[in-house]
């Protein structure tokens, strides 16, 4: 396994990978309305951005890209991994990796968790400081948490 900086050339592989996971993943948690906001959220032109700005990261293995994560200064947004990779560790993999670069320059991380995602934050010492709820163009609900940890 091996976890890069994403290049310009990774876009597609990126925005495949997070399209993937939520086409995939998130209907089962959420109506309609928020999988459209989520797809809308992380769209194209934001992948990019964050690329050309140096925050994104790739996990890959000999043969293809298995997750993406983006990391905003004590922020981990943007964590993904292929559904056909889910419960083989790899989630954790780029979790311990975002951890590992935002502790060498503050003293917490925080993160938005989705629904799917929460419990695995919990189980690693993450705890809820906020909740919110989005009303979505066609009158569905998204809620997500605002999640933060500790780092000694």
């Amino acid at each position: 396994m091996n976890i890069r900086q994403a290049e310009i050339k990774d876009l597609e592989t990126v925005k495949s990978i997070t399209n993937s996971t939520i086409y995939t993943i998130y209907p089962r948690y959420y109506p309609s309305g928020a999988v459209d906001f989520f797809l809308s959220h992380h769209n194209e032109d934001h992948i990019l951005a964050d690329i050309d700005s140096r925050r994104v990261y790739v996990l890959e293995n000999e043969e293809k890209a298995l997750g993406t994560v983006t990391i905003k200064d004590f922020e981990i947004c943007r964590l993904f991994v292929l559904p056909l990779y889910h419960g083989k560790g790899y989630g954790r993999l780029l979790l311990e990796f975002s951890e590992q670069l935002i502790a060498g320059q503050f003293n917490k991380i925080q993160l938005d968790s989705s629904l799917p995602a929460k419990e695995i934050y919990l189980k690693r010492g993450y705890k809820e400081i906020a909740s919110h709820h989005i009303i979505t163009e066609n009158g569905d609900y998204l809620c997500y948490d605002v999640m933060e940890k500790e780092l000694l």
